[in-house]
């Protein structure tokens, strides 16, 4: 028998080994079937950015056809999605059907411990579908031209720079200054001293910035957009890996600046912890799916989000890295001990 009959015969018990392994796991992948309805869960009032996640999502998972019936928000506001998480955590934990909108604002409440008892290994994060990137600016006319600059002056002097925000002190608009201070070299000790005032919302922390009564604005792209078009407010830096899409191409960003800060305020789901691993990809597929779709790319247009996804264990090694990363900060500024 020839050298090449041998080799033929001997690995085709492995051909077909191997043959009917793939199948199987195509069959196991293929077992979990997702019900007719589904429900989404915003932690909050409707109006907003987590019931527009859910809303704007649950639309369409319908068109698509991944979910052949109704996608239902629910709304359940309380303790800053507190609520929605403890409820997903002890009723919801093994409901396939079921999925909650989360953001920084999440990540942030998990890592300053204000989901009492509860972390964020207790539910399995899916993926995000977008960002509303941070951004620091100032008045047109500041003395500040770049973010080294801005940053040069809080390095020889913490209380030299006055910012404000939309976020409450120690939520995330008053984070995004001080993880871009950190990563600009200031000293554990110089970060609490930077002067942060919070207001009701990011526009009218822009109007004291442009009336001269602040320095600095910490907040989203989506909130200084309006007034750098009017020529108002000077963006010195965009906290993302690398430029925005046109026409916000002419931003800088930090890490050109060699300041290495990114701060994106994402938009994702989390699903309860206790699903199978089939219903778990199941959503993480399906969530690609709608990312790559012209309906979700359309809205994250109408709305102004900016491109960012990850998926599957990618977002949840990114989740676990953004609640170290805030744990850190809100210690060294003494928010949590």
């Amino acid at each position: 028998m020839s050298k090449i009959s041998l080799v033929r015969k001997n690995t085709l018990p492995f051909l077909v080994a191997v043959t009917l392994s793939a199948s199987a796991v195509a069959q196991s992948a293929q077992a979990f079937e997702q019900s007719r309805s589904a429900e989404c869960i915003a932690p909050a009032n409707p109006g907003g950015g987590w019931d527009f996640t859910c809303r704007s999502v649950g639309k369409v998972l319908t068109e698509l056809g991944a979910i052949s019936g109704n996608v239902q928000t629910v709304n359940m506001p309380g303790a800053s999605g507190g609520v929605a998480f403890a409820h997903t955590v002890s009723k919801r934990a093994n409901d396939s059907a079921l999925f909650v909108a989360a953001s920084t604002a999440t990540t942030t409440r998990l890592a300053q411990g204000q989901f009492p008892g509860m972390n964020q290994d207790m539910v399995r994060w899916v993926g995000a579908l977008g960002a509303d990137y941070g951004v620091i600016a100032v008045a047109k006319d500041s003395p500040y031209q770049t973010l080294t600059d801005l940053m040069n002056a809080l390095k020889n002097d913490p209380n030299s720079v006055k910012f404000g925000g939309g976020s409450a002190t120690g939520g995330w608009d008053h984070l995004k200054v001080l993880i871009a201070s950190r990563a600009a070299g200031l000293d554990t000790a110089s970060l609490p001293k930077i002067k942060y005032l919070a207001y009701s919302g990011g526009g009218e922390a822009i109007t004291q910035v442009v009336g001269g009564h602040l320095d600095g604005f910490t907040g989203d792209i989506s909130e200084a957009q309006g007034f750098m078009e009017s020529g108002d407010l000077k963006v010195l830096a965009v906290l993302s890996e690398e430029r925005l899409p046109a026409p916000l191409d002419n931003i800088p960003t930090a890490r050109e600046q060699n300041i290495d800060a990114v701060a994106p305020n994402w938009r994702g789901f989390y699903v309860p912890k206790d699903v199978s691993d089939e219903a778990y990809q199941w959503w993480v597929d399906t969530m690609d799916s709608v990312y790559s779709s012209t309906n979700w790319q359309n809205i994250m247009q109408q709305n102004g989000l900016m491109p960012f996804h990850k998926s599957g264990a990618e977002f949840d090694q990114f989740v676990r890295d953004q609640v170290q990363s805030i744990k850190e900060i809100s210690t060294e500024i003494g928010l949590i001990k």
